[in-house]
């Protein structure tokens, strides 16, 4: 109760300061809970993948107060991406100060309207998200994209808050020529996060996950074909997301995605859901209108569908990016296991199997290729396939690195084409080459494991252009 006074008291002391916006007719439902929203004239939500603006007209935070609205920050020319803290009294985003400021990372502390400045670089950060253990993750902006960035020193307390001097310890976790953008943090310390499929060389957006020292990264599940982003995890552990024109959700009992029934709308995605389990969603008749709210009860019987009713709007504004003004469950601290080396360990224990069909016979080799500077693949040599279809390598970290099978005579029989990375110091094991969820390991030892310990080195000492080494073939 005293924090939601202190929420109160905050969005009358800024509606004294600057004009409320107030609510568009066609209001048909008031929430009971405060609600940020990022409100713009123009939303492009998947520029960003691009590196281009997601709001090339500028963007402005809102506080929505039972059917009202007041900016959230004073003094910025532009405010987005809002994260609330799990303890609900602070407010993570990305601003600028000024119109031709790079957009950078702050804090807001809802008490009394006070703000920090915990990023500050001379390239763009945004999309900022609390992790728990004091830090935060964002996406910061390089020549090739925007990459994913972990902030601040983990404290031994799960409840501590982010430090001051965050910005001055950077751990960039992903390692890929292209853009990766953070939204959201599960409950099990993994970060959620939107990137191109195939992963560092691809077109179509697909949702992925990784852990906040940048190991374990994966696609979130395997049935990949439509664009999906704009994910968001509910207390059943469920993540609804986006198509466009329509919303899906991921299920832990499911290896593929499962259709929400929902009217015929263009979605933003980035959902939040009530202390009730009603959604509130961006949505728009057409790509003519703008994003308003709307609240979803997914509690009804889908033979209707999902039934919706307005909740705010503003005109000539796109409504995107709600998330509610409350306490929220602290996600799992992830512990690092990273060895302090330069290099990783991998550990396949059936390269023949794949959701895209099993191979009949076995792979006499496997070939690891990195990306160079400019972008071009680099081979950096072969390991022997077992009769199982084990192989155990050893590659560098913090590299992009795809493999590609090859037979007797030196044939590509199945590549990867997109890029994955591993984290320096990290150890790890796949059932195959892109099982997917759904395929568990056989219960033995590995045939490699039986004739060695030690992993063949892949890092590249020996690395030599792809183009003299490519054989004919391939599928």
């Amino acid at each position: 109760m005293r924090l939601r006074f202190r929420v109160l008291s905050m969005a009358a002391m800024v509606a004294t300061l600057v004009p409320v916006c107030g609510s568009a007719p066609g209001v048909t439902k008031t929430l009971d809970e405060d609600i940020v929203v990022t409100a713009a004239p123009v939303y492009e939500p998947l520029a960003v993948l691009r590196g281009e603006e997601r709001f090339p007209q500028g963007a402005q935070l809102l506080l929505v107060h039972q059917g009202n609205a007041a900016p959230l920050v004073k003094g910025f020319a532009a405010s987005a991406d809002a994260n609330i803290s799990f303890d609900g009294k602070s407010v993570l985003f990305a601003g600028k100060q000024a119109a031709s400021d790079p957009w950078q990372i702050w804090e807001l502390t809802l008490a009394d309207g006070s703000v920090r400045r915990l990023i500050a670089n001379s390239a763009d950060a945004i999309r900022p998200l609390y992790l728990p253990a004091g830090q935060l993750v964002y996406a910061g902006r390089t020549s090739t994209g925007y990459r994913l960035v972990v902030a601040g020193k983990a404290s031994l307390s799960m409840m501590a808050p982010v430090a001051a001097d965050a910005g001055e310890t950077l751990l960039p976790i992903s390692h890929l020529q292209g853009s990766a953008i953070p939204e959201d943090v599960l409950l099990d310390g993994r970060i959620l996060f939107e990137a191109n499929f195939p992963l560092g060389s691809g077109t179509t957006p697909e949702l992925f996950l990784v852990y906040s020292d940048g190991s374990g990264v994966e696609s979130y599940r395997c049935d990949h074909g439509r664009a999906r982003w704009g994910g968001k995890q509910l207390a059943s552990g469920d993540v609804i997301f986006t198509h466009g024109a329509s919303l899906a959700r991921f299920t832990s009992p499911m290896a593929h995605e499962v259709p929400v029934v929902a009217p015929h709308a263009e979605y933003a995605g980035d959902l939040a859901e009530t202390a009730q389990g009603d959604w509130v969603v961006s949505s728009r008749a057409s790509s003519a209108a703008h994003y308003a709210l709307k609240l979803a009860r997914p509690d009804l019987p889908n033979s209707a569908s999902l039934a919706m009713q307005a909740v705010f709007a503003v005109s000539g504004e796109n409504l995107v990016d709600p998330v509610l003004v409350a306490p929220r469950t602290r996600p799992h601290h992830h512990p690092s296991a990273l060895h302090p080396w330069s290099y990783a360990n991998l550990l396949a224990l059936d390269s023949r199997l794949s959701r895209e069909g099993d191979l009949r016979t076995v792979p006499a080799s496997v070939r690891l290729e990195t990306m160079d500077a400019q972008g071009r693949a680099v081979a950096n040599g072969t390991a022997p396939v077992e009769a199982d279809g084990s192989f155990f390598v050893q590659v560098p970290g913090d590299r992009p690195i795809r493999f590609a099978l090859l037979n007797a005579k030196g044939a590509v029989v199945r590549q990867e084409h997109g890029w994955f990375w591993i984290r320096s110091g990290e150890q790890r094991i796949c059932t195959g080459c892109h099982t997917g969820p759904e395929r568990a390991s056989e219960n033995r030892v590995p045939d490699v494991l039986m004739r060695t310990a030690v992993p063949l080195d892949l890092t590249g000492a020996k690395a030599v252009s792809q183009s003299q080494t490519n054989a004919p073939g391939g599928n």
